[in-house]
């Protein structure tokens, strides 16, 4: 197929970094030295010349940094990348008339014949002419050049043409580095090839890159034995962990725990008097104080007050609040009643409870991600992050079943999974609308599973 401009001799593949061709961005850690390669090569013998288009969504201009030929067509440059935020790089390659000409030119002058010593096999190499031409190329350079340099280009063309007109039996190189430092910062780009589309890059804060994590269960830290735990004892907590150094602090769910089914003691299948249930069998009936599901608190934990007040204290031990988002529902939570098909429903009508055969986890319903109300579930789902970043400004949010998500976007019609590209986009959308709430790792579409491996190896279990 003709290309709409076959003039465009050069071209470019394989940039390094980049996740599924661009489709996501790679990541780094601000400060960083973001290292890009690409295979650029063109035909025949004329030298190429490369550079690196870099910049932050902030910025209106692009910033660019000149490649370095490795070899065998690989080029290479980096940039610092100095703010958080998504940035965009792209790579930029052009036939390098200029460069080719010096690189010939040196060759023909190291051919010349020596007028001391003729020999028979000397052949004239046309000196003058070569110089002339690269008067042509120069004068063209000059044009695009301002101030100073371009008075200097100028001069150089004048220069050239002044020792072409000797017509000398021998020349030397004419050409300084000055010159040939200043002709390279003007390239002519009419016939240049940019690679498509743009490339995004995400650069995250230090923690995301390593962060020491501590979990425990509020439940668990009362200083009374037999008493549940609230958020004002973990708040006593706090020193101690800040203390052995630890970055983050992760708890099981908080939310209101549900009453159906709920499991006892060492997953006994009946529960005692006292017995508080699993905190991932999430959801109780709906209260006046409470709502009962995703966006409620276990009312034995404190309100959302204590809550706001343990995220601040954690803050001034330099702790941060991980909070767990497991997606899936107890028999009391609100959503069954109100939206049966987000769930998986047996042959007898009933709701299909969690199951690991032969156990059975009869007080937890998962959730149906190819419901036939998958927009209402999704858009439910988001609603939940939004709800905890936005209201309660929390740092940090854990996953732990990426295994329920797509791991591309799905198509318009009907997506079997919930996008973890688009919830992490959307992520990425409220981090930016609020600089106090930095989303510590996102899931990356294209590795869901391991990234949430490397998350559980970061933490320390309170036993």
């Amino acid at each position: 197929m003709k290309p709409p401009e076959g003039r465009k001799r050069v071209v470019i593949e394989d940039i390094q970094p980049t996740v599924n061709g661009g489709r996501y961005p790679a990541c780094r850690i601000v400060g960083d030295v973001m290292t890009v390669t690409a295979a650029i090569f063109g035909d025949g013998h004329d030298h190429l010349a490369a550079r690196l288009l870099y910049k932050h969504k902030s910025e209106r201009r692009w910033r660019t940094a000149p490649m370095t030929a490795l070899g065998n067509d690989v080029w290479s440059a980096a940039f610092t990348v100095n703010k958080l935020g998504s940035w965009r790089f792209a790579v930029e390659g052009w036939v390098d008339h200029f460069e080719t000409w010096s690189s010939d030119l040196k060759k023909r002058l190291a051919a010349q014949p020596d007028p001391a010593n003729p020999k028979p096999t000397d052949s004239p190499q046309d000196i003058p002419l070569a110089l002339r031409t690269g008067a042509l190329l120069l004068e063209k350079i000059a044009q695009r050049a301002s101030g100073a340099d371009a008075r200097i280009l100028t001069d150089m063309v004048a220069s050239l043409r002044w020792m072409a007109d000797q017509n000398a039996a021998f020349y030397e190189y004419p050409l300084n580095a000055e010159v040939e430092a200043l002709a390279s910062h003007s390239p002519n780009l009419e016939f240049s090839t940019r690679y498509e589309p743009d490339l995004p890059l995400w650069v995250d804060r230090e923690r995301a890159r390593f962060s020491a994590w501590y979990e425990l269960f509020p439940r668990s830290v009362s200083p009374i034995p037999g008493q549940h735990g609230t958020f004002k004892d973990v708040e006593a907590q706090l020193p101690e962990i800040a203390a052995m150094g630890f970055d983050i602090l992760y708890m099981p769910p908080i939310h209101p725990i549900g009453f159906a089914y709920r499991k006892g003691k060492n997953n006994s299948t009946t529960a005692l008097d006292g017995d508080v249930g699993s905190p991932w069998a999430i959801g109780a009936p709906p209260s006046k104080d409470s709502e009962g599901g995703h966006k409620a608190i276990l009312p034995e934990l404190g309100t959302f007050a204590d809550f706001d007040h343990l995220v601040a204290s954690a803050a001034a031990h330099n702790l941060e609040i991980a909070l767990d988002i497991a997606f899936q529902c107890s028999p009391d939570h609100p959503w069954v009643k109100q939206h049966p098909t987000w769930f998986t429903i047996r042959p007898d009508g009933s709701i299909q409870y969690a199951e690991n055969p032969p156990k059975k986890y009869q007080d937890i319903y998962p959730l149906n991600f190819e419901s036939p109300d998958w927009r209402g579930l999704w858009d439910e789902l988001h609603s939940v992050f939004e709800f905890w970043i936005q209201r309660v400004r929390t740092s940090c949010i854990r996953w732990p079943r990426p295994g329920l998500l797509s791991p591309t976007p799905t198509s318009p019609g009907a997506p079997p999974r919930l996008s973890c590209s688009c919830i992490s986009k959307r992520l990425r959308s409220l981090q930016s609308a609020s600089s106090s709430s930095r989303i510590f790792g996102r899931i990356h579409p294209t590795s869901c599973t391991e990234r949430c491996r490397r998350v559980a190896a970061r933490r320390s279990c309170n036993g």
